[in-house]
């Protein structure tokens, strides 16, 4: 069985930085997943240019049950720190709107630049690691094998006695070979990206050490039409159009994008990670606001005036994709011309484009979620440390616990920020 001072369990963002920070500090460490390549995640984001960071970094970007553990760590370690990182290997990025940060070319480079990090600093990972079992043990190096195994049979490990003499420290099985490690860092993300076997490894590990859960749901997820929706809106497919989202006193103001299957685009994603089906069948709707920037009920009080025999559904098609007008007109027959129509008809009118009630079915799941939502318990862990406060030398960062971002580069953030925190006490 081979000693190592640190066994990070994940290739993941998080888990490589931490695997980096605590390497820098002369720590033997080694990194197992189970997939065949490190960082499978970061390959895949961002339309593969992996958007890293953001400019605007704040607790107020991430959803917890503790709104104040994420500030430590996003304190600790900041975009400018992963900037500099990246500028010591020259790779070039750019800003997009927001303040979201991108690679020029591939997410690659990223995982590259991680990866030789890992190498300088004397990192083993070990990759089509399966994990079998995680436990504590005593060690007992100072023993022969014979009284090894005898003890490893018989001894108490919960006794006071034993314990003062003898120190505990992990025991991992896995598919690649059997470890001992003094820490153990559990990076192994959450259940969101399932088709690149995403799994509830970290969940069920926390739990076997007594740690508390928050329910998980998918987050940053495509919502579904309810039957009803569906065959009204199905012909609205791949229209995109700038819109305002609203759900429980949270406001994104972004595009949404109208699917054979339901709403998606950046407003309807970030929406979701705050929607639960729960409060769906209470008749909580979420608000939808066509044409945001414009006051339409004022506007179409002045279409009456300056172009007052032109239809209705032509006039809107002027603001806004004409399929998406006309569809909306033929549901509610506003099929008249614009003066035909008295205030009050007039204010109906407004509010089916700009206060718009969307009752969804359901998300799209993990399947295609970018994050999972829920996770580790924030309160069983030091936020200092991202150690768990009732089993000395485990940690648990990254997606894995109950921080989640916004769309934008937030995830990957709490990722190099909790992993970097980890990194400097495992």
């Amino acid at each position: 069985m081979t000693y190592f001072d640190v066994l990070i369990i994940g290739a993941s963002a998080s888990g490589l930085m931490c695997a980096i920070e605590a390497g820098k500090r002369g720590r033997k460490v080694i990194v197992l997943d189970h997939a065949a390549k490190a960082g499978k995640k970061i390959r895949i984001s961002g339309g593969g240019r992996c958007n890293f960071s953001n400019y605007d970094i704040s607790a107020s970007n991430y959803l917890s049950e503790n709104k104040h553990f994420c500030k430590s760590a996003l304190s600790r370690y900041q975009y400018y720190d992963f900037l500099a990182l990246m500028a010591e290997y020259q790779i070039p990025w750019h800003e997009r709107q927001h303040g979201q940060l991108f690679c020029d070319r591939s997410a690659n480079d990223i995982i590259r630049m991680l990866l030789s990090e890992c190498e300088k600093y004397g990192v083993t990972i070990q990759l089509d690691a399966h994990i079998e079992r995680v436990y504590k043990s005593i060690d007992k190096s100072n023993v022969d094998t014979l009284v090894d195994t005898f003890v490893d049979t018989f001894v108490d490990t919960s006794n006071a006695e034993n314990s003062s003499t003898q120190k505990e420290e992990f025991s991992v099985n896995s598919s690649q070979g059997h470890y001992r490690a003094s820490s153990v860092v559990v990076a192994t993300g959450g259940l969101s990206v399932s088709r690149m076997g995403a799994s509830d490894f970290g969940l069920r590990l926390a739990k076997q050490f007594g740690l508390n859960i928050i329910a998980t749901r998918p987050g940053l997820v495509p919502l579904s039409y309810n039957i009803k929706d569906r065959r009204k809106y199905q012909q609205l497919s791949g229209i995109a159009v700038e819109s305002e989202l609203s759900y429980g006193g949270q406001y994104f103001k972004e595009n949404l994008l109208f699917t054979h299957k339901g709403i998606s685009g950046p407003a309807v994603l970030q929406i979701s990670s705050y929607w639960k089906v729960e409060n769906n069948r209470m008749g909580e709707s979420i608000r939808i606001k066509l044409l945001p920037e414009l006051d339409l009920y004022s506007w179409l009080l002045a279409q009456q005036v300056q172009q007052p025999k032109v239809l209705v559904k032509n006039l809107l098609s002027r603001k806004m994709p004409r399929r998406l007008a006309e569809c909306l007109c033929q549901i509610h027959a506003f099929d008249k011309p614009v003066n035909q129509y008295n205030l009050s008809e007039l204010k109906t009118m407004s509010d089916v484009f700009q206060d718009w009630h969307f009752w969804p079915d359901g998300t799209e799941g993990y399947r295609v979620a970018e994050v999972t939502v829920g996770g580790v318990d924030t309160n069983e862990l030091s936020s200092k440390t991202m150690q768990a406060k009732k089993v000395s030398g485990l940690y648990f960062i990254g997606e894995v616990v109950d921080v989640t971002g916004h769309l934008g580069g937030y995830n990957f953030q709490w990722a190099w920020s909790s992993g970097y925190t980890a990194g400097q006490y495992a």
